[in-house]
């Protein structure tokens, strides 16, 4: 018994001076890791306030290419391109535009356009149907009967024709500004690229996404209409 009482006595202090041990490697670690951030803090402010970066630590700059004036003063306030725009809706007569996310930008385009004489007739692409039927014809409307009254069938004018007989003598022409194009399918797009053909005096402007800047192209491009011109 005295052998197994002897390696009991030696294997204790043995596994006490193991953690040990473990303690005093993990320790310095958590030290040096904090150590490390403080030392990384104060580098990065010692940076910053400096006007200069650090290279020990391996910091890295971020830029962006193709800075403007825009980006200093506000890219709401400066819009070279509204020329450009007034142009290209003249020429194509529709076109799909892309808006920044937070909105706002499209409102010196429409407005550039209502200043030219243009009146408006602003749909959500969302709820509106078939866009040949509502906008050119006449269609029915069912309003909701909230499951209380009998179901009816309401029956409208054509919205575009309708407003181009109202408008006024000296107006430019009428604008259909769809928001939420996004949802229509191709042919609904098509349709809405060439109903400009159809009625002269209609001009197209329709929102089939976002982007990081307000940009635009023509809507039959969007459409597929010039690849299948193209192929014939």
């Amino acid at each position: 018994m005295a052998a197994p009482a002897a390696c009991f006595r030696q294997g204790a202090p043995a596994s006490s001076s193991v953690s040990l041990q473990q303690n005093q490697q993990l320790q310095p670690k958590r030290n040096c890791a904090m150590n490390m951030t403080v030392r990384n803090r104060n580098a990065m402010s010692e940076g910053i306030v400096s006007g200069k970066r650090s290279k020990r630590i391996g910091l890295r700059v971020v830029k962006c290419s193709g800075r403007g004036i825009e980006d200093f003063i506000g890219g709401d306030l400066v819009k070279p391109d509204l020329g450009r725009w007034l142009s290209d809706v003249e020429e194509h007569k529709a076109l799909a535009i892309y808006t920044p996310h937070e909105g706002g930008y499209e409102g010196r385009y429409l407005k550039r356009l209502s200043y030219q004489g243009y009146y408006f007739l602003d749909l959500s692409a969302r709820g509106l149907g078939d866009p040949e039927t509502t906008l050119t014809k006449i269609h029915p409307v069912c309003p909701a009967h909230v499951g209380k009254q009998p179901i009816a069938r309401w029956y409208f004018p054509p919205e575009v024709d309708y407003r181009l007989e109202a408008l006024p003598p000296s107006a430019k022409g009428l604008v259909v500004w769809i928001i939420e194009a996004k949802v229509l399918s191709k042919a609904e797009l098509q349709f809405l690229a060439l109903l400009p053909e159809l009625r002269p005096k209609v001009r197209v402007i329709a929102e089939c996404g976002n982007w990081r800047k307000f940009m635009w192209k023509p809507l039959k491009e969007i459409a597929g209409l010039d690849r299948l011109v193209t192929e014939q």
